[in-house]
């Protein structure tokens, strides 16, 4: 074994060894993560044998966002992804069968990463040709009305324009408003954080330079008060894990991040994570799937205190 290797080694069961034993403040560690078709009573149809990921719950836990490029009906040959969402009658009740948001979310081009925020907007990301495209997958933006469905998506300016959205491929939106409204997402190999301007705008992205490396560090997903991120990295053994991080308070810079341990990653890719509104579930993607190219997991975790 070359020394490098015995680095690597060591660090892969240090930062194992570390998330084993590790447990956030106020909550219990993560049971073992298990295919989200598994819980009882949830449709069989959440996996399949096409892709299925970018799992996330709505604010009230009662919607899953999820991509997919399923057939959207009997015959259908073309195999971008689209936005599907499943829904249940509580919190407790197990996902009915997903289904494809429609136009004009969704288009003949890749949409995917769906990202709920409270009062009915959608953040996504999608490759569709138009005119002010920045290259690569943009985050674009949405509102649902219930009398009227949703708004054409507004597409985030470009970097070039004093946004966020870059030549590269964009992903993971999670928009969080704790110690001002923010926009995390990844771009390119690295994760970066917009903040909101005025409504619907966000300006220049900066990077998150105490949650990047040399790998790609993707897909962040940030709990609702701000203190902890999840995200995806090939920075050990270079399949993607799920990785950890926390801070204090919103203020302070994240730190150093660590894997979520066996329970949850494996010798699969494990991708776009994403937390409950209250932090106790987490969904991800797992590719390859036991069904498909990729399919949703679910891990879940009790709170402990306040």
């Amino acid at each position: 074994m070359t020394t490098r290797a015995r680095v690597l080694a060591v660090l892969a069961f240090s930062a194992v060894a570390a998330s084993a034993a590790y447990a956030m403040p106020n909550f219990s560690s993560w049971a073992p993560a298990i295919n989200a078709e598994q819980v009882p009573g949830t449709s069989s149809e959440l996996n399949t044998t096409s892709l299925d990921g970018c799992p996330i719950q709505s604010p009230d836990g009662l919607s899953l966002y999820m991509a997919s490029n399923r057939p959207r009906f009997a015959g259908d040959t073309r195999t971008d992804l689209d936005i599907w969402v499943a829904h249940r009658e509580s919190r407790s009740a197990p996902w009915g069968a997903p289904e494809n948001v429609g136009t004009p979310i969704n288009s003949t081009a890749n949409d995917f990463c769906p990202t709920p925020v409270r009062g009915g907007g959608l953040f996504f990301v999608s490759n569709r040709a138009i005119d002010g495209a920045c290259g690569g997958s943009d985050i674009y933006f949405a509102r649902h009305n219930p009398a009227h469905g949703w708004s054409d998506p507004l597409h985030l300016a470009c970097t070039s324009d004093g946004g966020p959205n870059s030549a590269l491929d964009e992903m993971g939106p999670s928009y969080v408003n704790a110690g001002g409204p923010s926009l995390y997402f990844s771009s390119g190999p690295d994760i970066y954080v917009s903040e909101r301007l005025r409504q619907d705008s966000f300006g220049p992205a900066r990077p998150v330079e105490e949650l990047n490396s040399a790998a790609a560090d993707i897909q962040p997903n940030v709990r609702r008060d701000g203190r902890e991120i999840v995200f995806a990295s090939n920075r050990l053994a270079g399949d993607q894990d799920l990785w950890v991080s926390t801070r204090q308070n919103v203020n302070d810079p994240w730190a150093a991040p660590i894997t979520l341990g066996s329970a949850v990653n494996t010798a699969a890719n494990e991708t776009r994570p994403a937390l409950s509104w209250d932090g106790t579930t987490l969904y991800f993607g797992r590719a390859p799937g036991p069904e498909g190219s990729s399919d949703i997991f679910v891990t879940t975790r009790e709170r402990t205190g306040d």
